[in-house]
């Protein structure tokens, strides 16, 4: 049976890390884990301007779950997210991708997801380009299909990098954001680290 090396490993940790955090505030437990986690080594952080600069987002975000209140970061993730026609940044990246009303690129989403043999969760009703959805199916692609690199990087480059991108600047440029601007800064330096990886990876 394949076994995930350490770095894949730790990929898929933090890609099942934001798929938590986009899909819903995270609770006491998250907060403390976050607080007590273990930082980015010094080698790590070192091995490109990329890599320091997902270093400084990672700490600025544990550091503040120190004065997190669930409740407040509850209200934060509606107001941005989900408050009925005031969203400030919506969490479907099809929607940043798309040039044209007659695009569909979410067909080709499931039909990838098809092939992988993903299906929506019983009682799930959100569409399959949910920030936190596509986050998870790198996790799952990772660390429990096995996906060969050249896999995950055509469906990181299709469905995830473009409009995750675009959606953490427009967390990023929301008035309303606080711990989450942190939380945005960081999947947006994870998401350049990765594309830098996979360019080095051929």
């Amino acid at each position: 049976m394949p076994t995930v090396s350490p770095e894949d490993l730790a990929r898929a940790q933090l890609y099942g890390l934001l798929a938590s955090l986009f899909y819903g505030p995270p609770d006491e437990q998250l907060i403390a884990a976050l607080v007590h986690a273990e930082g980015f080594t010094d080698d790590d952080a070192a091995r490109s301007a990329q890599g320091r600069e997902l270093g400084a987002a990672w700490r600025a975000m544990t550091e503040a779950c120190r004065n997190a209140f669930p409740v407040m970061l509850a209200h934060e993730h509606t107001e941005l997210f989900a408050a009925p026609g005031r969203a400030q940044a919506t969490p479907y990246l099809m929607h940043y991708v798309m040039r044209y009303e007659s695009e569909t690129p979410l067909v080709g989403l499931r039909e990838q997801l098809a092939q992988w043999g993903i299906g929506r969760r019983e009682g799930v009703h959100e569409p399959e380009d949910h920030i936190a959805a596509l986050c998870e199916t790198m996790r799952y692609a990772i660390a429990v299909q096995h996906r060969s690199l050249e896999e995950q990087k055509l469906f990181f480059a299709r469905f995830l990098y473009t409009g995750g991108i675009a959606f953490c600047d427009a967390v990023s440029a929301s008035p309303k954001a606080c711990f989450y601007k942190l939380v945005a800064a960081f999947a947006r330096s994870f998401f350049e680290v990765e594309r830098e990886a996979f360019e080095i990876e051929g």
